[in-house]
């Protein structure tokens, strides 16, 4: 059976990633709230732990994981290691003397406990003195229920994760108010519009790397461009003539290169050059979103054996979170490029044929998992195939990211 998931970052005040939720199905047909949570875990379980590889998910991160009361009470968190866990008691958990024996022998353990859209009730009382963290739902919660539950009288200090953060003020916002955690989509959003010009530099990265998506790559307009930028031109020569190739001669001229590397090596190291000087002074998390959006917007279109489409969904899932890593709206970045109209309707109008993979992308990032079956439809893709490739793109974001 095929273990649908999906991970959603938490970082710090700074921004970094310092953990990752897993977010889980058993199966686009068990996407509702009516399947079976415990099977889930189980299945979440046997999947990350034993045969995906907790490295490849969470990149040796602690793993947010929610646990079901019937789980719970079988202990079965005991199962994974307490270094990378953290054990998420729902809120649909009664908090009953059982549980909370259960959660006080984990704690005694080493886990890290958490409480999971959290509403502060009598009942509640000792598994928040036993917890280590408090998420609280930031976007329906109210600032004055927040103040209230941060300022409960406790034994040890929880610390306070804010999710469902979705823009750059509601984060400044959790800021002032305290919170230590920090969970949602924010990062991909514009911090602020400032009204400049992209600089040159950055024009010219992103045309190198539109040009480097055309199906028949035109190695005279790529040397070109690179010519453009003394920068990348010396990066370049120096990544050839790296002990990682172990050339006899020394390579001197970027034509020489580029024939050496190959179409999709050359694909590969301009993605590294471009999210690495674009993402400079942004979050992580929005480089390894970009390079898993890509990678897996590619896969999906290779197992669609539509050819042509694959390259050009890479550019599509690369710059679809142009507007958030260069603090400008889509239409003045796409307007100083020359991309194919298919990825520009896309991008700008969530239309046209490469969008539904795109749509897909980011439905199963987020763990939306009730739009997913009309994503798949709308691509003509088997949702067994899904899981696979979306763990191949994290994998492969893994190693690019880390060059």
């Amino acid at each position: 059976m095929e273990t649908f998931v999906a991970r959603q970052p938490i970082f710090n005040h700074k921004k970094q990633i310092v953990a990752f939720e897993l977010l889980f199905r058993n199966g686009m047909n068990n996407a509702m709230p009516e399947m079976d949570g415990d099977l889930a875990s189980y299945q979440l379980i046997a999947n990350s732990f034993m045969d995906i590889g907790m490295q490849t998910l969470t990149e040796g991160k602690k793993a947010f994981i929610n646990f079901t009361e019937n789980l719970l009470l079988q202990k079965i968190p005991l199962m994974l290691p307490s270094k990378n866990t953290v054990v998420e008691i729902l809120e649909t958990v009664h908090p009953t003397v059982e549980i909370i024996q259960a959660c006080r022998e984990m704690a005694d353990k080493g886990y890290v406990l958490a409480l999971d859209d959290f509403i502060y009730t009598p009942e509640w009382k000792e598994l928040v003195e036993i917890a280590h963290i408090i998420k609280i739902d930031f976007m329906n919660t109210s600032p004055e229920e927040i103040k209230d539950f941060m300022i409960l009288e406790t034994k040890r200090k929880p610390i306070f994760l804010a999710e469902k953060v979705e823009t750059y003020e509601q984060f400044a916002m959790a800021v002032s108010m305290g919170f230590s955690l920090f969970q949602g989509y924010f990062f991909c959003k514009p911090e602020i519009l400032r009204g400049r010009q992209i600089q040159g530099q950055y024009l010219n990265l992103l045309q190198i790397t539109a040009e480097s998506a055309i199906p028949d790559m035109d190695f005279d307009r790529i040397e070109a461009l690179i010519h453009r930028d003394v920068g990348i031109a010396y990066t370049l020569l120096r990544y050839i003539n790296s002990a990682f190739f172990k050339r006899i001669r020394e390579i001197t001229s970027i034509r020489q290169a580029l024939v050496l590397l190959g179409t999709d090596e050359i694909r590969r190291f301009i993605a590294i050059i471009t999210l690495t000087k674009l993402c400079g002074n942004k979050p992580e998390a929005l480089m390894k979103a970009s390079c898993i959006r890509a990678r897996f917007c590619e896969r999906l279109g290779v197992a669609t054996e539509k050819p042509g489409l694959s390259s050009q969904l890479f550019t599509l899932g690369m710059f679809s979170l142009l507007d958030a890593i260069l603090d400008e709206p889509m239409d003045k970045i796409l307007g100083q490029l020359s991309l194919s109209k298919d990825i520009e309707r896309a991008l700008l109008e969530k239309t046209g044929p490469l969008y539904p993979f795109l749509n897909l992308a980011e439905a199963y990032e987020k763990g939306s998992w009730d739009q997913v079956p009309k994503a798949l439809a709308a691509i003509n893709l088997s949702e067994t195939l899904v899981p696979g490739l979306y763990l191949e793109a994290c994998e492969w974001s893994r190693n690019l990211t880390a060059t």
